[in-house]
């Protein structure tokens, strides 16, 4: 299941509004996203590295999290250096690794690891339905709301419907292998899932007609700005702006 491990806490992050940091964490992936100067990038990880100690999380469980990111970036370290042209700088054989190449991949690793460390920070330490919440307060669309939260409330039941499946086909002595039979038995498993999973929207449409669900859901939590938001949203703000201009500033 989709646990909410650092959903719940008493940290300085945890108490901003939630709309704060839906937008803080968009606006900060966005200018990371785009940086193309090592100086940038640097502070952009040390940006994200105050606000994980802002968020008191608990370090093994964040780099473990990080671990599965950098192992994308590892295979673009594998790859981009002897695909990218530019000037040699590393010969292996027949392979030859430009420093263009190194570069571009030292970049990702810095941006993607500070938009990561970012998102942990600012939204994952929210619950789903908060944040479904806060994105409905900031005017999204209500169908991509809406689909947000019914995702995660039902993807729940519908892993619960694989495992039945699953023993179902343990209790008959099903072992997977590599043959055509195991491929077959997963086909249908799949395939039942589906028809499991349509059949169950169809009852909970029909329950959610029968309770006057006319298409909408109504919020019922209100959001309010605090003197602390006010206070964290103008602290990143000037960091945001800092560093814009490391980025964007005439090199002397």
């Amino acid at each position: 299941m989709l646990s909410e491990t650092f959903a719940f806490g008493d940290s300085p992050i945890h108490r901003l509004d939630p709309r704060l940091r839906v937008v803080l964490a968009g606006l900060f992936s966005i200018l990371t996203a785009i940086l193309n100067r090592f100086p940038a990038a640097f502070f952009a990880v040390f940006l994200a590295l105050v606000l994980i100690g802002a968020s008191r999380l608990p370090v093994r469980q964040v780099l473990s999290r990080l671990a599965v990111v950098n192992g994308l970036v590892l295979f673009i370290w594998l790859v981009l250096p002897w695909t990218f042209e530019g000037t040699p700088a590393v010969e292996i054989g027949p392979l030859v690794g430009s420093w263009e190449g190194i570069r571009l991949c030292a970049l990702i690793t810095l941006k993607s690891n500070a938009i990561i460390l970012a998102l942990i920070a600012l939204v994952a330490t929210m619950p789903v339905a908060t944040l479904g919440y806060a994105l409905h307060h900031l005017r999204l669309p209500d169908k991509l709301v809406y689909l947000l939260l019914m995702t995660y409330r039902y993807i729940f039941v519908i892993e619960t419907e694989y495992q039945q499946l699953a023993r179902a086909a343990r209790i008959r002595c099903f072992k997977p292998g590599t043959n055509l039979h195991t491929y077959k038995t997963y086909a249908y498993m799949v395939g039942m899932l589906f028809v499991r999973a349509s059949a169950r929207a169809q009852r909970v449409h029909q329950a959610m007609v029968c309770r006057g669900f006319s298409g909408k859901f109504y919020c019922l939590h209100e959001f309010a700005f605090k003197s602390s938001d006010w206070a964290w949203s103008s602290a990143m703000g000037i960091s945001l702006i800092v560093l814009g201009g490391l980025e964007w500033a005439p090199i002397v």
